[in-house]
């Protein structure tokens, strides 16, 4: 039998969000919707990004509790048309679920597929259990924001775009 007081440590798991479309744009539509600033600030939130490898740049959202609703940016790798990645860090240690302290990396990838382009996101690092509330709820909004992109790659207008979320 074993002793509990023996037990190593239970030790964090570290979770990666995976999302995988095939979008009907040209990878350089594609490209274009994620990484012109006003665009992503369309699908995603308001930023400051530039696709120059080391540029630091913050999305802004809703703040909570302590947490200032910034998140701090530095983009990774730049390989147009085909990858781009960048840190995502943000949060407040005395938020327990919406706004605790993620340390993370998004990572897009971009491969021609057909007539279009298979667009594949990982968001990794994801801390479990403390960042378990922010895995659960950012898995189905990559999922929606997807779509976003999609429309956006596509030249929808802003309000279109808006609207065709809107019941989302």
């Amino acid at each position: 039998m074993t002793d509990p007081a023996r037990r190593p440590a239970a030790v964090d798991s570290v979770r990666d969000i995976v999302v995988e479309e095939i979008l009907p744009h040209a990878p350089e539509k594609v490209w274009h919707a994620l990484t012109e600033s006003e665009l992503v600030g369309r699908w995603l939130m308001p930023n400051d990004f530039a696709p120059v490898v080391g540029k630091r740049f913050t999305f802004r959202t809703q703040p909570m509790g302590n947490w200032d609703g910034v998140v701090q940016c530095e983009v990774l790798e730049v390989v147009p048309h085909e990858r781009l990645a960048y840190s995502w860090k943000g949060g407040s240690t005395d938020n327990a679920k919406y706004g605790s302290v993620l340390d993370s990396v998004v990572t897009w990838t971009l491969t021609p597929s057909g007539s279009g382009t298979r667009l594949r996101l990982v968001h990794a690092g994801f801390r479990s259990p403390q960042n378990d509330f922010a895995y659960d709820a950012m898995s189905s909004g990559w999922g929606r924001i997807m779509g976003r992109i999609s429309e956006i790659a596509a030249g929808r207008s802003k309000d279109a775009v808006a609207q065709s979320f809107a019941g989302r």
